[in-house]
């Protein structure tokens, strides 16, 4: 493993920072929480006008926000029509996890060997956080402790290219996992799994982080496999 790429705070620091630009941002992850937590449900349409109006911005925003949505496949654009929310593809996730697993071990390792110690002591934090969220099994915050996990483990990567990657990854599962997180009930394992891989980072070891995450995704691999077999 190389560690000696230059470390930055945070790569998103090189995105221009138009105002526009940021509009689009906030526009994107409002929207996309909208569709995780199914207040845009799988098959329904979406009105440019209306989520203008309920996140008081324009419509521009909104549209590029959505064509966002449509590259992680959380939206179609359909002739005429408009745009409709994608549906949930268990056999699809699967093909996802062929693609996360070595991602998610080399963004284990990574981050273990460049995290500054800020961000070895927020890991820390979010581990404690998504196992109380556990214990409560309140799903809407154990999501959104997974959502602030995602982000601050591949930004204490240091490596852009591996951002851009995951975060579309993340959005993806995370979705699948609010959808049917309470049929399986697997808060807690899921949530010891999730804390062990930042306690190794945190301690800077690599190779402890990875083989954590490699345990995370076998269990990964099973929850998919069970939502299968329900549906």
């Amino acid at each position: 493993m190389n560690n000696d790429l230059p470390i930055k705070e945070n790569p998103k620091s090189e995105t221009p920072n138009s105002p526009e630009l940021l509009l689009t941002d906030v526009a994107f992850s409002q929207i996309e929480e909208m569709i995780v937590t199914r207040r845009l449900p799988p098959g329904s349409m979406i009105s440019e006008v209306q989520l203008a109006v309920e996140l008081g911005m324009g419509r521009t925003p909104i549209r590029e926000a959505l064509q966002r949505l449509r590259q992680i496949g959380f939206v179609e654009m359909l002739p005429r029509r408009g745009t409709l929310v994608s549906g949930i593809d268990i056999r699809q996730q699967l093909e996802l996890l062929e693609v996360r697993r070595p991602l998610e071990e080399l963004m284990a390792r990574s981050a273990a060997l460049r995290a500054t110690s800020g961000e070895r002591t927020n890991l820390r934090r979010l581990a404690q956080a998504m196992i109380d969220a556990a214990e409560r099994e309140n799903m809407d915050d154990w999501i959104h402790v997974g959502r602030e996990i995602h982000e601050a483990e591949v930004l204490a990567t240091h490596n852009s290219m591996l951002v851009t990657s995951m975060q579309s990854i993340h959005a993806q599962s995370r979705r699948f996992w609010y959808f049917h997180i309470e049929q399986n009930r697997a808060y807690v394992e899921g949530a010891e799994l999730h804390s062990k891989v930042l306690n190794a980072i945190a301690e800077g070891d690599s190779n402890g982080a990875a083989t954590a995450a490699h345990e995370l995704m076998q269990f990964i691999e099973r929850f998919t496999r069970s939502a299968l077999d329900i549906f």
